[in-house]
């Protein structure tokens, strides 16, 4: 081989391997996953919210060989979290457990964001609130709670998530079946279910409408108790808690749902192999009998029909946040 081949051959060596180096990180980078993954929940740790999204993010690592981190982003009666999700880069390495609130926020000038802020990827999971008080306090029954809200407007004090948010709505719901007006009960915001159920055990609150499961801990622990559940039939996990039709002739139900979603613009084929591992998730035994476990509800809507239900949701929540006098918009 002569020098002028020889120098030849090493160019074209050397540019080939210079070449591959710069092929193989664009290969790697259209590989999604290929680095963790951040999950953010708008409300606190302990929470159904957080439950849920732990063995969700639990599963897609599992699945797909990457971390999923999940950061709680809390504060702003939801706004925070929920903002954290929509200004993310859209590139699938942030995505978000979305929750009822979204359709709620802004109606009350909370924020500008709304459900179609997002990239709509799965919805997981819906649940309607009991109310819980005190195990040891003087409420026995629900018919005696709601006979003593009404003969002393203004002396009790609630919670379950921030002023305005689905469980402060549904006692807002509550009381107006009942002919009152939404300040007979005030609510103290807190930033989700589990720090307001530590605070109905520690007497700072003495009702807390939220989901059944959620306060789940602190029945268990004798601390507190369900009086009524917000529902059209009972929880099979719950069969001791009855209805507000049951016991106060009320027939009024709401829920609390929530599902995952990534920032608008997200490419295609990421949000779809994401709803798709989402329903392996969804159908896994991992999933269900965690869910059960803990009484949470399941319930699968795909990215299309999620974005047609929230929208929904949406229409329905001004409607009803007009009447008790929560919207601004």
């Amino acid at each position: 081989m002569t020098d002028l081949t020889r120098r030849g051959f090493v160019a074209s060596a050397a540019a080939a391997a210079s070449a591959g180096l710069i092929a193989k990180p664009a290969i790697a980078q259209s590989a999604w996953p290929n680095r963790p993954v951040t999950l953010v929940v708008p409300w606190g740790a302990g929470g159904g919210t957080d439950a849920t999204a732990r063995i969700v993010a639990a599963i897609l690592e599992k699945n797909l060989g990457q971390p999923f981190n999940v950061v709680n982003r809390t504060g702003g009666s939801g706004v925070v979290g929920h903002s954290a999700i929509a200004t993310a880069a859209p590139d699938g390495y942030t995505i978000g457990m979305v929750t009822v609130e979204i359709t709620m926020m802004h109606h009350q000038g909370l924020t500008d964001l709304k459900p179609t802020s997002y990239t709509p990827l799965a919805l997981m999971n819906e649940d309607p609130p009991g109310v819980q008080v005190k195990a040891d306090g003087q409420f026995k029954d629900i018919k005696q709670l709601a006979e003593f809200i009404k003969a002393n407007p203004g002396k009790l004090k609630a919670s379950g998530t921030g002023q305005g948010g689905i469980w402060h709505l549904a006692l807002v719901g509550w009381l107006n079946a009942m002919g009152l007006k939404a300040d007979a009960v005030p609510w103290v915001p807190s930033n989700g279910a589990a720090p307001a159920m530590q605070d109905l055990a520690a007497g700072g609150i003495d009702l807390v409408t939220c989901s059944v499961p959620e306060g789940k801990a602190m029945i268990d622990a004798g601390k507190a108790k369900s009086l009524a559940i917000m529902a059209a039939q009972r929880n099979p996990l719950f069969p001791d808690v009855p209805t507000l039709n049951e016991t106060l002739g009320i027939n009024y139900s709401v829920g609390a749902w929530r599902g995952i979603a990534g920032p608008k613009g997200m490419p295609a084929d990421i949000a779809a192999k994401l709803t798709a591992e989402l329903k392996k998730a969804y159908d896994s035994s991992e999933f269900k009998d965690f869910m059960k476990a803990r009484g949470f509800g399941t319930v699968w809507a795909p990215a299309n029909e999620f974005a047609d239900f929230m929208a929904k949701g949406d229409a329905s929540m001004a409607s009803a946040m007009k009447s008790a006098g929560l919207a601004k918009s």
